[in-house]
């Protein structure tokens, strides 16, 4: 308790000293942060999205790491964001729908965290439906399905908690708290959750060797003839592995869940879905906007020999006519070994990314 005493006396003494000096008190500035880009990252992608209006600093990024892992969010404080987006499944959820308040179930499989700060489009859920990381966070804290509470309950709460008030006085300069502030503390420790360092990261940093499965796997992803997945999943100058972009890829014939068109409201929009990126596949189990797939089997048999057509299906299912690209048991088995060494075990294993 004594540590943010210590912290308001050092800002009200700064705010103070500057005054006697004369002129206008200065700005508070909490401490900037840098993101710990990965190497491979820098040469080969452009920089990360970071707002202007919220740069990143150590207290609001310590500030939004404290609400992601709080139940003080939900209606009654029985979830936290990371009931659905936990560490060590990449920040995802291992039920194909989450439970919200009163066990309330979703409809949509929750996405994984990672990496977010190179969405460039700033297009954030399944359907896109948030236009910036910010925007996101107000979503599930009143969505009936998932923390159903209000603004102002949540506003309350974090007030009459000396821990919070410091925390936001330190972090923004001003013990007031607000929505606008939650959103933008917790977006910033959203961005700091970046994966690099996965068997294949090492693999083109020369550190390892794959297998002759996991080269072959290789082989297929990138093979038009064969998988042909790195059109809406990148390659491996692009470690992101998503293109962030929206796509009809064949699950449905008919649509319950419109995806991209209940936003837009354009015909030519339904069925289309975000693409998620391929990292960390062996913790985001299920797959798909709805997890209607729970294993990497049933993921590559879709795009093999379960592809269903629409007026809507992406032209990148080139062979949506014959069911799909019709990949060889064998084809099978290396891309699955393949799509396994895009995981990450030390970012999962991170504790700076685990409640403390």
């Amino acid at each position: 308790m004594k540590r943010p005493i210590i912290l308001v006396l050092l800002i009200m003494l700064s705010v103070a000293c500057s005054k006697s000096e004369g002129g206008e008190p200065p700005e508070y500035t909490a401490t900037p942060l840098s993101l710990d880009v990965p190497a491979f990252f820098q040469e080969n992608i452009l920089a990360p999205v970071i707002p202007i209006t919220n740069p990143l600093t150590e207290e609001g990024v310590a500030l939004g790491k404290k609400l992601f892992f709080d139940p003080i969010l939900s209606a009654d404080n029985s979830i936290s964001c990371a009931e659905c987006h936990a560490p060590s499944s990449a920040f995802t959820d291992t039920d194909r729908f989450s439970d919200g308040v009163n066990g309330v179930l979703g409809n949509r499989n929750a996405m994984p965290l990672f990496n977010l700060a190179w969405n460039f489009d700033e297009r954030f859920f399944w359907d896109g439906s948030a236009t910036s990381l910010e925007d996101q966070v107000f979503h599930p804290i009143t969505d009936a399905t998932e923390m159903a509470n209000t603004w102002d309950k949540v506003i309350s709460a974090l007030e009459a908690s000396s821990e919070y008030t410091d925390m936001f006085l330190s972090a923004f300069g001003e013990g007031k708290i607000d929505s606008l502030k939650v959103a933008r503390a917790i977006a910033q420790f959203e961005r700091t959750l970046i994966s690099g360092n996965s068997k294949f990261d090492k693999f083109l940093a020369g550190e390892l060797e794959l297998t002759e499965a996991e080269l072959n796997g290789r082989d297929i992803f990138m093979d038009e003839t064969r998988g042909d997945c790195f059109h809406c999943h990148g390659n491996p100058n692009n470690p992101l592995w998503t293109d962030n972009l929206f796509h009809n890829n064949g699950l449905d014939s008919t649509f319950v869940d419109l995806g991209l068109g209940r936003l837009t409201g354009d015909p030519a929009d339904n069925g289309k879905f975000k693409s998620p990126s391929l990292r960390n596949l062996a913790f985001t189990a299920p797959y798909m906007h709805d997890g209607r797939f729970a294993t990497l089997e049933e993921v590559i048999n879709h795009y093999s020999e379960g592809l269903q057509n629409s007026a809507t299906v992406d032209p990148l299912m080139k062979k949506v006519a014959q069911g799909g690209v019709q990949l060889t048991e064998q084809d099978k088995t290396d891309l699955k070994a393949f799509l396994l060494t895009l995981s990450d075990d030390e970012f999962i294993s991170n504790t700076a990314f685990r409640e403390q």
